[in-house]
């Protein structure tokens, strides 16, 4: 649990059954329901013992994991995890659907209106909408951490592949790269983020992968990353040293696919990892110490420490680590939602207005989204209802519990516990390591063979 000193500055995160203690002699109260953060009437910043935490983050497309752990020697202990679930997409639909709007409107050939263009150039480092959501929300939460814990250091992954170990014909430095399964690693997670964690020949999936070369090394093939695919143990012993032209010989489209995949350069990696560039720029601005690292060494950590796969467990994975001990048992999944829409006239699915909303959201105190207690004294909807309240200018409220929707529960039963914010909250259970690996794959997170990479 997070705790603040009598004038709101972050303390050293203490256990739940002691935040309970706490709370129950009076010695603290609550400053935030969730993430729950207390505060002592009694202590100050000043007076206590603070060691700090550290903060890793595993940037992704659609969920980025936190997790706040101390680091003792390379030994981390996981204090608190958070999943934080991006709507990107929702902006991309939003976006396209409003400029096919504006196209239309311009493009129309109307007497009274001319068609009218304007190519406004971008600045330098600009990010599409969707993409700087993810950048913003990322150091949002960044932000709120650090605020609630003494945060000393931040380390997050800059790239999903380190591109460096990759590249044919220069010179790589650091025991890391001279030895031992870390560059493996490297190859093995852009090959199987390329191909999709996919068979190239046969399009098998959840199975063991190896790495093949297409043109045979008998054959005069090289070990460029250009030459390289996944394919299953069936794939993988059937082509041998054959030539990828005789092996497809009777599916031309197949053959035809890889070799076009194959010939990919490797900017697409710089593409998809836009946004890991921007968030580590970001990160960077704040003044805290930023340790970056590549998506194959969190993978390479997790091998070693028997570590499922999952966004808040690959974030306390970030970087040079000796072990884990331990890490929560429950996630925080927080879902952007936003906060509401500046439009008051809702649509049908014609486009022809189905009602106006009025130009106010605060209705008796409370706005929609707004989490709040209902304590009913009597009737058919009597007892405590903890939800996300709907609000109504009558005064007649609408909760969304986890069982379902509460209708017509009056205000004045109704208590704030936490302001809307434009997140949504749930918890889940964080896997251990006797649970099967968290949307992955049969041996995904067995040490590699030295001639094969489990997928």
């Amino acid at each position: 649990m997070f705790v603040l000193d009598r004038n709101g500055q972050p303390l050293q995160p203490t256990s739940p059954a002691y935040a309970r203690k706490l709370l129950r002699s009076g010695r603290a109260v609550v400053h935030r329901h969730t993430p729950f953060v207390i505060r002592l009437r009694d202590r100050a910043a000043a007076d206590s013992d603070i060691e700090g935490v550290q903060v890793g983050i595993d940037p992704g497309s659609k969920h980025t994991g936190l997790t706040v752990f101390t680091d003792r020697g390379g030994s981390r202990t996981g204090l608190y995890a958070l999943q934080v679930n991006h709507r990107g997409e929702q902006i991309r639909d939003r976006l396209t659907s409003r400029a096919a709007s504006r196209r239309g409107r311009r493009s129309r050939n109307l007497r009274y209106r001319a068609s009218r263009f304007n190519n406004r150039t971008k600045p330098q480092g600009w990010l599409a909408p969707s993409l700087r959501h993810r950048v913003n929300t990322t150091m949002s939460w960044v932000a709120r951490l650090t605020r609630w814990a003494p945060v000393v250091a931040v380390h997050v992954e800059r790239v999903s592949f380190d591109t460096h170990a990759l590249s044919a014909g220069r010179p790589l430095h650091g025991v890391e790269y001279q030895q031992g399964t870390l560059a493996g690693y490297e190859v093995r997670e852009y090959l199987l983020a390329e191909w999709g964690r996919a068979c190239a020949y046969c399009g098998a999936t959840g199975v063991p992968l190896n790495l093949d070369h297409i043109h045979p090394r008998s054959r005069g093939g090289s070990d460029r990353i250009s030459n390289l695919c996944v394919a299953c143990i069936a794939c993988n012993q059937a082509k041998n040293a054959t030539s990828i032209e005789e092996f497809l010989a009777d599916r031309p489209k197949v053959l035809a696919r890889v070799l076009t995949r194959s010939k990919t350069p490797l900017r697409d990696a710089a593409a998809v990892n836009a946004t890991r560039w921007a968030l580590w720029r970001a990160l960077s601005a704040t003044g805290l110490p930023v340790a970056t690292a590549s998506g194959g060494r969190t993978k390479w950590n997790r091998s070693r420490t028997g570590a499922p796969k999952s966004h808040t467990l690959d974030a306390l994975h970030v970087g040079e680590l000796e072990t884990v001990i331990a890490w929560p048992p429950v996630v925080l999944v927080v879902t952007a939602t936003g906060r509401g829409t500046y439009a008051r006239t809702t649509p049908d699915r014609y486009g022809f207005p189905r009602l106006v909303r009025p130009r106010t959201k605060l209705h008796h105190g409370f706005q929609t989204g707004d989490l709040v207690r209902a304590t009913v004294p009597a009737g058919k909807k009597a007892g405590v209802h903890l939800g996300r309240v709907l609000v109504r200018s009558s005064g007649s409220f609408d909760i969304t519990t986890r069982h379902g929707r509460i209708t017509g529960i009056n205000h004045r039963h109704v208590r704030h516990l936490q302001r809307a914010d434009g997140y949504g909250y749930t918890t889940q259970k964080e896997a251990d390591r006797h649970d099967r690996p968290i949307r992955a794959r049969p041996g995904l997170d067995r040490p590699p063979a030295p001639d094969s990479s489990p997928a």
